[in-house]
């Protein structure tokens, strides 16, 4: 079994910045490519950055430039800083990992519980 434990969501003014953790723990293997996603009220569920193991990365565009994605592979961790935050940014947010488990074996993705990011005045 794998556990995703993410924290650092809350409310925040405009302009502001936030820093999302998520901490991956449990029969891991390895770990390919983490991510974030969030859900806003009535919509889809979007990426909004991922890097895989080797440090590739890939944004929305929505983001680019404000928010950094980066990870700890010997904590099993990823981090997303988001700054010049906007009210559009308001979502829950939600990590994605990529996981070669040994109990059960396999590749399989988990996903986190969701932390709310609420950006406004």
């Amino acid at each position: 079994q794998v556990q995703l434990l993410e924290s650092g969501g809350g409310l925040v003014q405009p302009g502001g910045s936030l820093r999302l953790s998520c901490a991956a723990s449990g029969s891991i293997f390895s770990i390919n490519t983490m991510g974030w996603y969030r859900q806003a009220p009535g919509k889809q569920r979007e990426l909004v950055a991922a890097m895989t193991r080797g440090g590739t990365t890939n944004y929305a565009d929505s983001v680019k430039g404000r928010f950094t994605i980066s990870r700890d592979n010997g904590k099993n961790t990823v981090y997303l800083q988001m700054n010049s935050l906007k009210p559009e940014d308001t979502a829950v947010y939600y990590c994605k990992v990529a996981v070669l488990s040994t109990q059960p074996f396999g590749l399989s993705d988990y996903w986190g519980q969701g932390t709310q990011v609420t950006v406004s005045s």
